[in-house]
C-alpha cells in the first residue's frame, strides 16, 4: 500500500542527508512492512544509474529481515534520465551517450535477477525555467539567452524520442514552462507517461490529459493555502481515477505536518490522506487506485 511513484532514494540516505537522520535499510523495512506495491527510484543525471542501484543494494543487504528484504527486491524499480541542468545542457549529445550506456550496462548485470535493474521509465527530464541552482543560466525572462534555451528543449526532445523509441513512459519534469513542455511533447509525437510534482493549475492538467498523460502529486499539495484552497480542490478532483499518481519526490517536499523535514518514500502516506479526502475516498481506495494505473502505466503483471 501507499505505492510512491517518484523518489531519490540516494540523494534521501547519502548527499542530503548530512545529519545521518535517515537510514536507507529503515526506510525499505518500513516500505516492505506496509506491503509497499511500487517505488520508483528517480534518474536525475546522466551517469548515475550505476550508483542508485548500488545504493539500493547497499541498504538492501543491511535489512535485518531477509523475507522483507526479498519484497523490497520485487517492488523497487528504476528509471534513467538527465535533469536539465546546465552542465547537462551543454554537454546533451556526450550525456544521451553516457545515459545509454549506463542503461546497457544496467541490464546486462548479472545480477539482474535480483533486482529489477531493467529500467521501466525514461527521466526525470523536461523543463525548468524557474530553479537556477548556478545563478544565471540563461533559461528565466530576467536571464533569457536564446541559445542555452533552444539546447535545453534538445536535450528534452532527445530523451523524449529515445522513450519512444525503446517504448517506455517518461517523466516528466515541467517548472514554469507549461507552454514550452507542451511544445516539446508536440514536436516529438510522443505522449506516454508522468507529468510529475505537477505544479499548473485545472487547464494546464485538461491539456495533459487530453494528450494522455498521468498526473502526479507530490507533498507540495499539502502546503495549499486556505485562500487557494478551492482551485487545488477543483484540480484534484478534475484528474480522473485512471490518471492519478501519488508521489514524494523525496529527499524534497516532505507533506505536512513534516514540512521542513528530509522527506523520505514513508512520508507519502500524508500525501495519499490529503488527496483522499478531497476527492470524497479513503486513502485505501486511492491507494488501490493508484496501484492499478501504475501496473497500466508500467505495463506491469505482478
Amino acid at each position: 500500500m501507499y505505492s510512491d511513484t517518484h523518489f531519490h532514494f540516494e540523494h534521501t540516505t547519502i548527499r542530503d542527508n548530512k545529519e545521518n537522520t535517515v537510514n536507507g535499510a529503515e526506510i525499505l523495512t518500513a516500505m516492505a512492512k506496509r506491503k509497499c506495491y511500487f517505488g520508483l527510484d528517480i534518474g536525475t543525471e546522466s551517469d548515475d544509474l550505476l550508483m542508485r542501484q548500488a545504493c539500493i543494494d547497499t541498504a538492501i543487504a543491511q535489512m535485518k529481515d531477509t523475507i522483507l528484504a526479498d519484497k523490497v527486491r520485487k517492488f523497487i524499480y528504476f528509471s534513467a534520465g538527465i535533469w536539465p541542468s546546465v552542465e547537462e545542457i551543454k554537454n546533451r549529445f556526450n550525456s544521451m551517450k553516457t545515459l545509454k550506456e549506463q542503461i546497457a550496462k544496467a541490464e546486462a548485470d548479472n545480477d539482474n535477477e535480483t533486482l529489477n535493474r531493467k529500467i521501466i521509465a525514461i527521466g526525470e527530464c523536461g523543463l525548468d525555467h524557474h530553479w537556477n541552482p548556478g545563478g544565471v543560466d540563461g533559461r528565466c525572462e530576467s536571464d533569457f539567452n536564446q541559445q542555452m534555451f533552444l539546447a535545453e528543449k534538445e536535450l528534452f526532445e532527445l530523451q523524449l524520442e529515445y522513450a519512444k523509441e525503446l517504448n517506455l513512459p517518461v517523466i516528466i519534469h515541467s517548472r514554469d514552462a507549461f507552454e514550452d513542455t507542451l511544445d516539446c511533447i508536440k514536436n516529438a509525437g510522443y505522449d506516454n507517461g508522468i507529468i510529475h510534482c505537477y505544479s499548473y493549475g485545472a487547464e494546464e492538467a485538461k491539456a495533459f490529459l487530453e494528450r494522455g498523460w498521468y498526473i502526479s502529486f507530490s507533498g507540495g499539495v499539502t502546503y495549499t493555502k486556505k485562500s487557494k484552497m478551492e482551485g487545488m480542490k477543483a484540480l484534484l478532483t478534475l484528474v480522473p481515477e485512471d490518471r492519478i499518481l501519488c508521489e514524494t519526490d523525496s529527499p524534497y517536499l516532505a507533506p505536512v505536518p513534516l514540512r521542513g523535514t528530509l522527506n523520505t518514500p514513508v512520508n507519502v502516506e500524508h500525501t495519499y490522506k490529503f488527496i483522499a479526502e478531497i476527492r470524497g475516498t479513503t486513502p485505501e481506495q486511492l491507494s488501490n487506485t493508484v496501484d492499478e494505473n501504475i501496473k497500466k502505466l508500467f505495463n506491469l503483471t505482478v
